[in-house]
């Protein structure tokens, strides 16, 4: 526990860690702000859930995460994965890690569990963020759920908070793979780089019909099914099935990590 307390705190000191976060902040404020120095878009216009704006600010939160999802949160993960080996190795603390009684797999276990607080703290901000925007520049109200029922702000709040966790669970599979490449390298620019290419290619990929039979085992095929979140009563089947499809790359991934790390010479 001391080990992973340290490698928190390590992580939330970082200066670049709080760029990224500010950055996934801006997300909601931008779009807070130029709706309401515009006005709203039609139905269908822009991101899910932009429409919807005008009318209850709690809505920010959920638009900006849906636009967050495809690119901005997969990239700031993929530097938090990318960097957790091969940034220590590059600074040439890392056998000096190994030294401690800890181990090489119960590092790499420290290393993904703060770059999945990361992940936590992503998609937290920008709904939390979505959230105070939204009270600050729209009115607020009773929300209407998918399903046509409305629920009160208290639980909309509750099923927006829902929402983050899915995101988060969807970001534990890209985060082992990102750990992955981290152990191939000493250089960790070429780790974040590689995990940041796959993410936008499977994305590329659940894109198109005509390879629809890979779209099942692509990590990204569930980021944004978290609709049942937003039905009345919620419906758990798709926050179970991706936590199925994230827990079996976090495995796979995982699994040649540590393959991969603890038969590696370390030499910085």
């Amino acid at each position: 526990m001391q080990l992973l307390g340290n490698e928190l705190s390590t992580q939330f000191r970082r200066l670049r860690t709080w760029a990224m976060l500010a950055a996934l902040a801006l997300i909601p404020i931008l779009i807070g702000i130029a709706i309401r120095l515009v006005g709203g878009s039609g139905p269908g216009g822009g991101p899910a859930f932009l429409d919807q704006i005008t009318n209850n600010g709690l809505f920010v939160g959920l638009a900006a995460m849906t636009v967050a999802i495809p690119l901005f949160l997969p990239l700031t993960v993929s530097v938090v994965a990318g960097d957790a080996i091969a940034g220590e190795a590059s600074h040439g603390t890392l056998r000096y890690l190994l030294i401690a009684p800890a181990g090489r797999v119960r590092l790499l276990v420290v290393k993904y569990l703060a770059a999945a607080a990361f992940c936590v703290a992503g998609t937290l901000t920008v709904v939390l963020v979505g959230t105070l925007v939204g009270l600050v520049l729209f009115p607020i109200g009773p929300v209407t759920l998918l399903s046509g029922a409305q629920v009160s702000v208290g639980e909309g709040l509750l099923r927006l908070l829902a929402i983050a966790a899915y995101v988060a669970v969807s970001l534990l599979g890209l985060t082992a793979i990102g750990l992955f490449f981290s152990t191939l390298t000493t250089v960790p620019i070429g780790a974040m780089a590689a995990t940041a290419i796959l993410a936008v290619t499977a994305q590329i990929i659940g894109s198109i019909p005509q390879l629809d039979a890979l779209h099942p085992w692509l990590f990204t095929d569930r980021w944004l099914d978290f609709a049942d979140l937003l039905r009345a009563p919620i419906v758990w089947d798709s926050f179970a099935g991706n936590a199925v499809l994230q827990g079996a790359y976090i495995a796979a991934f995982g699994a040649a990590a540590i393959i991969r790390f603890v038969t590696k010479d370390v030499l910085s």
